[in-house]
């Protein structure tokens, strides 16, 4: 790897460092280094409330990051997203119904994932032909269908935990799970990001030089769209619908490194979306402290601007 590379790298796993020390740090209760020292009573709120926290932000973030990378390589398309074409709302509708149905936490990741799978397979059942506009809108329209249909099941949903749902869609870090499976999943969509960094370069090369180094196409892209529907209904179930960070994420690590080689991109990408996410979770919990403002929110409200000035460089 070129000295030209490692320097942006180094910097980011620094940033991630950092971030990662600021979110156990700093909270709504206002607790610092002090209260977290040995006898300053705060080793409960570190423990208990702020590492799961943490830990699933940067799960969340690197599992969406990771999947708006294998969809833009899929699709050979740069506004690609899980958010865009509407694989995350599928992955709330089926969510939501296993809850309503009031199925056990295993269904409900079942149902979770068959929906983003569902979402794939339209848009490319519907898209694959049409180029760029077509996927756009077609991904425009079914992530509005599943938004009507979220806010059919809101209506239908028993009033005593529809408050919960909303803040769950809108983006919700607060019910996070268990420090070991956020840090398990985490460490997983690395893996998988260095595993399918060759054969997305191959992908995203196109379908003849694909075809020409032998490559299984169809089935390769079979198995990198359950993968996209896995990590995006992984994603979803800890952190309810969170934009922009499949979206601006690979965009912002290919132009930083200057490469589209997914051997540096996609674990670089995971990397930075965590630490993306994590950084606006800080911010959701601290902006309007002691009330949390949910981090889909937050999110939303920086990925605009910050996209809008990547499409400004990459435009340059």
């Amino acid at each position: 790897m070129s000295g030209v590379r490692r320097l942006p790298l180094a910097l980011l796993l620094l940033l991630a460092v950092l971030v990662f020390a600021a979110s156990l740090l700093v909270g709504s209760s206002g607790f610092g280094l002090h209260p977290l020292l040995p006898g300053g009573g705060g080793d409960s709120v570190l423990m208990a409330l702020r590492l799961p926290r943490t830990l699933a932000a940067f799960s969340v973030g690197g599992l969406l990051a990771l999947a708006g990378v294998l969809l833009q390589a899929l699709y050979r398309n740069p506004l690609a997203d899980p958010y865009v074409l509407g694989v995350s709302g599928g992955a709330a509708v089926g969510a939501l119904l296993a809850m309503m149905a009031g199925a056990a936490a295993a269904l409900v990741q079942g149902a979770s994932i068959a929906g983003a799978l569902a979402a794939v397979a339209l848009v490319y059942a519907v898209a694959r032909d049409g180029g760029t506009a077509r996927l756009l809108l077609t991904g425009v329209v079914l992530a509005s269908a599943c938004g009507a249909l979220v806010s059919v099941l809101l209506a239908l949903a028993d009033s005593a935990s529809v408050r919960g749902m909303v803040f769950w869609l809108a983006g919700d870090l607060e019910w996070a799970g268990s420090s070991a499976v956020s840090g398990g999943t985490l460490l997983l969509a690395l893996a998988v990001a260095v595993l399918l960094a060759r054969p997305l370069n191959v992908l995203a090369a196109g379908e003849l030089r694909a075809r020409a180094v032998g490559l299984a196409l169809d089935r390769w892209r079979l198995g990198l769209f359950a993968a996209c529907a896995t990590l995006t209904a992984l994603a979803v179930i800890n952190a309810g619908t969170v934009g922009f960070v499949g979206l601006v994420t690979p965009h912002a690590v290919r132009l930083t490194l200057r490469s589209s080689d997914h051997r540096i991109v996609a674990p670089a990408a995971t990397l930075a979306g965590g630490t993306l996410l994590a950084a606006a979770d800080l911010l959701a919990r601290t902006i309007a402290s002691p009330r949390q403002l949910p981090v889909g929110a937050i999110m939303a409200l920086a990925g605009a601007p910050l996209f809008v000035l990547l499409l400004r460089r990459r435009g340059r």
